[in-house]
């Protein structure tokens, strides 16, 4: 697994106990996606969820912004040189979604909790970004926009299927047709961040909400996150079947089935293995 000790060029990573810190660092374009970005992070996606220790992760950005959406500077060079790089296999010709909906899936496939730290702008799929986590903490200056219609674009990565999820129909349509910034006040009272410290807190503040998680038996929250996704868009009857499946993996983790009856009998903090 990650621990820090890799070379990477756009972002940060490390280990804090039970807690993965990801930081998009690449500042000085606001931690604009490029592609090698993209597949740094991805990378590290993976060797979070292979590794057992690690319970939850955090997400942020260094400097100013959380993420400002895609990088264009770098997308317009690569035009500009060379045209749209063409697929290099059968995979990448018949790809329905291209980058911006692999990017999205990755985050919603994601099943261990994710915690946005958001300590500045979150702007197009920077803000799908934001929305694909969990849960998000942030700063005063956190700032929200959606940005796509000013560059005449409706949305995409994901945003018209998160935003109204976490907002509503109606404050998405306002966020969305208005391309109007949300400030950090106002992001805590729509739903947009749950919690709000101030900047010099903001990374402690959102480890910590993240240890609130991982005190909790691993497997369990795995499947909770998962059985939250699932029935959003379920059936009552589907939703409670997938709830009793869910009910089913989470005893597989035998010991932490005894380890929180024993706790509960003994008044105790529970110490959970995920076995």
């Amino acid at each position: 697994m990650a621990d820090g000790s890799q070379d990477f060029e756009h972002i940060a990573f490390e280990r804090r106990g039970q807690i993965a810190l990801l930081t998009l660092n690449k500042p000085e374009r606001l931690n604009a996606l490029s592609s090698s970005m993209r597949d740094e992070v991805e990378g590290v996606l993976q060797d979070v969820r292979a590794d057992d220790g690690l319970r939850a992760l955090v997400l942020t950005g260094a400097g100013r912004g959380f993420c400002s959406g895609a990088d264009l500077a770098a997308g317009a060079a690569v035009m500009a040189a060379d045209g749209p790089p063409e697929p290099k296999d059968q995979n990448g010709r018949i790809d329905e979604m291209g980058w911006v909906g692999r990017w999205a899936t990755m985050w919603a496939d994601f099943d261990k909790p994710v915690v946005g730290a958001i300590n500045g702008v979150a702007a197009g799929a920077g803000l799908s970004t934001a929305l694909g986590c969990d849960v998000r903490i942030g700063s005063e200056q956190a700032r929200f926009k959606s940005v796509f219609i000013e560059r005449n674009l409706s949305p995409d990565s994901g945003l018209s299927f998160f935003l109204p999820r976490v907002v509503g129909y109606a404050a998405a349509a306002d966020m969305i047709f208005t391309s109007r910034a949300v400030g950090a006040e106002e992001a805590l009272r729509i739903g947009l961040l749950n919690r709000l410290v101030s900047a010099g807190e903001l990374v402690d503040a959102a480890v910590a909400y993240a240890g609130e998680m991982a005190q909790w038996p691993p497997l369990a929250l795995r499947m909770s996150k998962r059985v939250l996704q699932h029935n959003q868009d379920a059936s009552l009857p589907d939703a409670l079947r997938y709830e009793s499946q869910g009910l089913e993996f989470s005893r597989r983790a035998r010991n932490d089935v005894k380890e929180s009856q024993a706790s509960f009998r003994e008044k105790r903090k529970g110490v959970y293995t995920g076995t």
